[in-house]
Parts: structure tokens; sequence; C-alpha cells
């Protein structure tokens, strides 16, 4: 059971770490929100599935399942808050006018597309 526990913990670190990467390396706001969205929503669920696991394990009085239950009324808060609020702040970016980057090789075969189809 131990070994379960440890395996979604070290997951869930692994996939925040990934949105780390992703919000570095991405090149604009809506790619660098998708990766933090993804890999929060994620990673927050493998950790918490990870205390659920080992709370499970480690008792059974009723202690023991209150905390069980209001960890998982925290994960469920988690997976409908946060791609929502994910969501808010890329729409609240795209009506504040900003612009996702395109690279210039699919730009210009785009244009050149449109050229040929008028």
């Amino acid at each position: 059971m131990n070994l379960l526990v440890v395996t979604l913990i070290v997951l869930g670190l692994i996939f925040f770490f990934g949105g780390v990467v992703g919000l570095l390396r991405f090149p604009d706001f809506y790619t660098r929100m998708h990766a933090a969205g993804k890999a929060d929503t994620l990673s927050t669920i493998l950790i918490l599935g990870g205390f659920i696991v080992y709370n499970f394990a480690e008792g059974g009085d009723a202690a023991s399942w209150n905390v069980l239950v209001k960890i998982a009324f925290i994960a469920l808060f988690i997976m409908l808050t946060s791609p929502t609020s994910t969501h808010a702040l890329m729409q609240a970016g795209f009506e504040s006018g900003i612009e996702p980057e395109i690279d210039d090789d699919e730009s210009e075969s785009t244009q050149e597309k449109k050229g040929r189809d008028s």
C-alpha cells in the first residue's frame, strides 16, 4: 500500500515539475496557461489521491473517515474550479487583446493557401 501512496505522490510531483517547465518554455500566454492548468489539476488530484490511500490504509476509525471525506471533497473542488479558472483567465486575456504567438513558417503557409484559394 505504501508503494501506491509513494507512486501517486511522486507522479503528482512529476506533473507539477512538467507544469513548471511548460511555464518557462512555452512561447505565449495561452500555451503557458494550458500547461499550468493541466499540470496543476492532475498533479493535485494525484497527490490528494495518495493522501486518501494513505489515510484509508492507516486506520478505520471515524476520525480517519472524516479526514478521508474532507480530502475527497477538496479533490472534487479542485477538479471543478481549476479548469474553470484557467478558462476564465484565458478568456480575459483574449478579450484584453493578447494575441497567440504564431510560428512564421505556419503563418506563411496559411497565407500561401489563402492566396491560391482566391
